[in-house]
Order: structure tokens, then sequence, then C-alpha cells
């Protein structure tokens, strides 16, 4: 079977293409989606100034709203309807994904199938709007405590910034839920990752901008173009690897007939986390950065303003906590995520089992042994491909969103859209060689 995949595979071409209707349609759909989205990112929020909100962002553009703002698309640079972006979606599906490992009702829900994944996809919708609300809430509060940025400071303004930043993340939710379903590719990922490549061009072009004013020099652009190829190499090398633990099957009796067993894999991801832990630990960094940057009004404590100093991009401070961030992440997103337990109980029921493993418990603890070890060298990949770029970055002032979780994003999405497409494209030559076979069966018949 996966031969017969590999050479269909190997024979797709444009013609193949051609005559996939749906999966032009759904291609179409995508684009159309995106297009709105981009859209949407440039529609400002009411009741602004724009020239002081301008001034006021550029002062917090180091902090976690340059890291949104690159989620986002530029939408926070802009205010725009879209400024609270898919975050607070993201950030309420983890949350839930958490209380599902604790309480023990959401745990059975998770394995009641399809209807429990839908009751708690609604949480997730419920948990979304909550905190889309309150990050609203704090956003119109911080901007009313801007200079002159608010036109019209009080509660109609707040209510005003909350149901519409509120109402763009849900129509973000929506959207995104419409490319999954009717486009092609996860539609989170896809808004995620249109607003990170949006931001791309403008990022090159300020280098070349950089290399052209004299302020870099054209051999210092070259390398880091290099390194950004090698790494992007790096991990399109390390999200398409896998561990494949060998699962077997006994053999069965249907009736007189005697079935071989048949063998298969369990696929264990190197990077199973995906790019979770570096936006969680960026996050985290740039938090005490903007709630210092929040209160430039008064007065900072010394040992305040030491530690923001220390935790400022490039500073050995920064780097060693970044990097011990993204490797705790890895771990714990990677158990959150992936239950051997789960997973050796499922093979059990179905008959299957590793090699020399007995089922069961002990199975649970070899795939547990097995992914802690690829998780550690998953853990270094992310902690490499992130670090590298940040020190470029700090040391030559090249834009962040040439930055690792941003190439991360990019690379990752786009790996598992070509793959969804080469997915179409296979089946719709698998019915093309259904058609032939019972149009030739038909004619031997006659």
């Amino acid at each position: 079977m996966a031969s017969a995949a590999e050479q269909l595979a190997s024979n797709l071409n444009f013609s193949t293409f051609a005559k996939a209707e749906d999966l032009k349609k759904r291609l179409w759909f995508t684009l159309g989606a995106l297009l709105v989205y981009r859209l949407g990112t440039h529609i400002p929020l009411p009741g602004l100034n724009p020239a002081a909100y301008a001034q006021a962002f550029s002062n917090q553009s180091g902090g976690i709203l340059g890291l949104f703002n690159m989620f986002s698309g530029g939408a926070v640079q802009r205010m725009a309807i879209f400024a609270l972006g898919i975050m607070p979606y993201i950030s309420a599906s983890i949350i839930v994904q958490l209380m599902t490992s604790v309480v023990p009702a959401l745990e059975n829900l998770k394995k009641e199938g399809e209807q429990g994944r839908k009751i708690i996809n609604q949480y997730t919708r419920y948990g979304t709007v909550l905190l889309g609300a309150l990050q609203a809430y704090g956003i119109a509060i911080g901007l009313e405590h801007g200079n002159g940025v608010v036109l019209d400071p009080g509660w109609f303004f707040r209510i005003s910034t909350v149901i519409t930043l509120l109402g763009g993340t849900m129509f973000l939710m929506w959207l995104g839920e419409q490319v999954t379903s009717r486009g092609i590719g996860n539609g989170i990922s896809l808004i995620i990752f249109a607003g990170i490549a949006a931001g791309l061009p403008t990022a090159l072009a300020g280098t070349l901008e950089l290399g052209r004013t004299g302020a870099l020099s054209t051999g210092l652009i070259l390398l880091v173009l290099i390194v950004a190829v090698l790494v992007i190499a790096l991990i399109v090398f390390v999200e398409r690897a896998q561990r494949r633990l060998l699962i077997q099957y006994p053999k069965r009796q249907v009736g007189t007939r005697m079935f071989q067993g048949d063998t298969s894999h369990l696929p264990l991801k190197l990077n199973t986390s995906g790019v979770i832990p570096a936006i969680f630990a960026s996050s985290l960094l740039l938090l005490p950065a903007t709630i210092a940057g929040l209160g430039t009004n008064t007065a900072l404590p010394a040992w305040v303003t030491s530690i923001v100093a220390a935790l400022g991009h490039g500073q050995p401070l920064y780097m060693v906590l970044y990097a011990a961030l993204i490797a705790f992440f890895a771990f714990f997103y990677t158990a959150l995520v992936f239950n051997p337990k789960d997973t050796a109980d499922n093979l059990k029921k179905h008959g299957g089992f590793i090699p020399g493993i007995r089922p069961g418990d002990r199975t649970a603890e070899y795939i547990d042994y097995v992914l802690t070890r690829i998780t550690v060298i998953g853990a270094l990949y992310l902690v490499f491909v992130c670090i590298l770029p940040e020190i470029l970055v700090s040391q030559t002032g090249i834009p962040l969103a040439l930055g690792g979780t941003s190439l991360l994003i990019v690379v990752s999405v786009t790996l598992d859209t070509v793959a969804q497409i080469q997915g179409h494209l296979i089946a719709q030559q698998y019915e093309g060689l259904i058609k032939k076979s019972k149009l030739r069966g038909g004619k031997r018949g006659r």
C-alpha cells in the first residue's frame, strides 16, 4: 500500500492538478478567506488618534506588542479590528487541553470520540470569548492611559473596543474553521502564516535598505541570507523526520479462512510540540519589558530596571532563559498532546503489539522511553533554530520578522499545506484508476 501511494505521488504532474476541480475550488476558497483576513488588518479601530498611537507603539515595539504584531500581520501596529488576532483561541485551546489532563469529566469527553470532541470544541469557543473579552478590555484601558491616543476616553470607548476586537477574533476563529472544512490546510495555522508572511517582504526590504545606506555590509547580508536558507533546510528535515515503531498484528481466522498477520508503523515525530514552545517562551520573556513600559509615567525601582535591561534582546540572561523555557515547553507540550498509555491501550484493544514488548503497561513504558529521547533532539533543534537567528538579530539589527519563530511557523505550515494538496491529488488519481478499472470490467462483461 505504501509503495503504491509513493508511486502515485511520483506521478503527480500539472495535468493531474488541472483535472482536480475540487482541489482548485478549495484553493480559491482558501485564498479568498486569507484575502478577507488581510483586508481586516487594515481597518482601524474607531476612536483613536493615529499619530499618537503610532508614537506609543514605536516605544513598545520591542516588547510583547512586537511579537503579537508579527503574528497579527501588522494589525497591532495599525490597531485594526483584527488586532487580537487568533491568539485568544490558541490560548483557550491550550488551556482546555491542559484541563483535559486534570479534570476527569473532560478526560472522559475526550475518549467519547467525535461527539466528545464537539463538546470540547464548544468549551474552547467559550474560553475564547472570555479570554478575548479580558484582553480587549485590557487593551482599551492601556490605550486610554496613552498620551492622547484615545480621542474620547470613557466607558463608551471601552465597550466599543471590547465588542470590536472580540468580534474580530470570533470572526477569525469562524474563518479558520471554514478554511479547515471547505478549503485546504489548517485554517488557524494559515491565518498565522498569512500574518507573518505579509511582514517578510517589508523585513527583507528593510534589510536591503540597511545595506544600501551602509549600515550593514553586503557580506553580512549574504551571510544572514545563507544562514536563513540553512535554517529553513534544517526545519524541513526535522519537521518531516519520524521515529517509526514497528507494530505487528497476529494471524486471525474469519470462518474457515486464515488471514496472515499484518504489520504497520507507529510514527513518532521528532518535534511533536511544533512551534508552541517558541511562542510561549517568547511571550513570557517579553512580558516583563512590556509591563515595565506601560508604567513610563512613574519611576520604576532600580532592581526592576536592571531586570528589564537583563531581559533585553541579545543579553546573556535572555538567551539562557529563552533556551531553558523552549526546552521545558517542548517536553511539557509533548506530554500534553501525546499520551503513551492511551496509545498502548488502543494497540492492545486492536490486537497490535511491538515485537519483543509485552502489550499494556510495558508497551506504554517503551513508547514513553522512545518519545522522551527523541524529544531531547527535538528540544535541542528548537533551541538552535530560535537562538541562532536571535543572535543575528541582536548583533546586526536585522528586523525581528526574520527570526527563528517566524521561519519555523512559515515552513511548518507550508509543509502541512503541501502535504494536504498532495493527498488530494493522490485521492484524485485513485478515483481515476477506480473509474478506469470499472470501465474495463464493464467492457469485458459485454
